[in-house]
């Protein structure tokens, strides 16, 4: 379920950014195993349950296949497989979200939407300086933002994508 925050007061909403940081505003957060990722809603197109794509011959693994949304063929990538989370089972809490990336929508399956979430500038604290830890790249984390108990991380959701990969998700929708 998706639900919606109480705005951030003005004053909050007027302080300065921290330099490395994500800038402030609403969020849409998901999980990928035990972790919780949020992109910017301006990049969401919708929400849609998991329906299981056509599978595209020698495209990369994390490019599950294509859907036709409404006459549009929009390549689907799994973001477990992209992070190299362990592989997980898809469920009914099994998601796409369909994300405008600049000229390209894609599909992003996740294992679950948490909801919606209004961060200020100052709730974002700038990505530590780690090399690669686990399933977290530091080239696509933008912040960490504490949420009373819940660490989020924010993600930037075109530095996930190399150039190549957005070549091959752009061919992969024209094929």
């Amino acid at each position: 379920m998706i639900a919606a925050t109480a705005p951030a007061s003005p004053v909050a909403l007027a302080a300065a950014q921290p330099a490395a940081a994500a800038p402030g505003g609403e969020y849409l957060t998901f999980r990928l195993g035990a972790e919780e990722y949020g992109i910017d809603i301006l990049r969401v197109q919708e929400i849609r349950s998991y329906e299981r794509p056509t599978r595209l011959a020698h495209s990369p693994d994390f490019i599950r296949g294509v859907i036709d949304l409404r006459g549009r063929i929009v390549p689907i990538l799994d973001l477990r497989v992209k992070l190299q989370c362990p592989e997980a089972s898809y469920t009914d809490f099994t998601v796409v979200i369909i994300l405008d990336i600049g000229a390209t929508v894609i599909g992003a399956v996740v294992d679950a939407v948490a909801d919606v979430v209004t961060l200020t500038p100052d709730a974002i604290k700038p990505t530590p300086q780690f090399e690669r830890q686990g399933h977290v790249d530091p080239a696509f984390v933008t912040g960490i933002a504490s949420l009373g108990d819940r660490m989020l991380i924010v993600m930037d959701i075109e530095a996930l994508l190399s150039s190549d990969e957005i070549g091959l998700v752009t061919k992969a929708a024209h094929r």
